[in-house]
């Protein structure tokens, strides 16, 4: 135990001594953010699977850094559905790698028809994802 106590203070004093005031990336962050076994930016990618785990996934493909969920019904509104597709386009935690699309449908007369999605409702997925990737790299980073 002492030994991941000081193994965990000297890396967190090289990322503080790494700290550029040029306003240049600590290489230590740069790391952080690509530890990953997966194609993708594992932040982005797990930030993505937490932020659509309320809908089954169709499709999950970490090295293309694709989600597609199933159709999801709210139960407040059951003759409407929802599907999402998430992509990770870069293994950098930025907001231009990540894309949501979304699909939704109405029930008229017993049959699925599509519907216009409201654009908020894409921005905002992309907001939550993009904001719990950011707090999983600031707790994986110690900050």
């Amino acid at each position: 135990m002492f030994k991941f106590r000081l193994l965990a203070s000297v890396v967190a004093l090289g990322i503080t001594a790494g700290c550029a005031s040029n306003g240049e990336v600590p290489s230590a962050d740069l790391a952080a953010s690509k530890v990953t076994t997966i194609g993708v930016n594992s932040y982005l990618w797990r930030a993505a699977l937490d932020t659509l785990s309320f809908a089954p996934m169709a499709q999950v493909d970490s090295n293309g850094g694709v989600l597609v969920t199933d159709w999801y019904s709210n139960p407040r509104a059951p003759s409407e559905r929802v599907k999402f597709t998430a992509s990770i386009l870069d293994q950098d935690l930025r907001a231009d790698a990540l894309r949501v699309a979304a699909s939704r449908q109405v029930n008229q007369n017993g049959q699925w028809v599509e519907a216009p999605v409201a654009a908020a409702t894409v921005q905002k997925i992309e907001e939550i994802i993009l904001t719990r990737a950011r707090d999983l790299r600031r707790t994986a980073v110690g900050g």
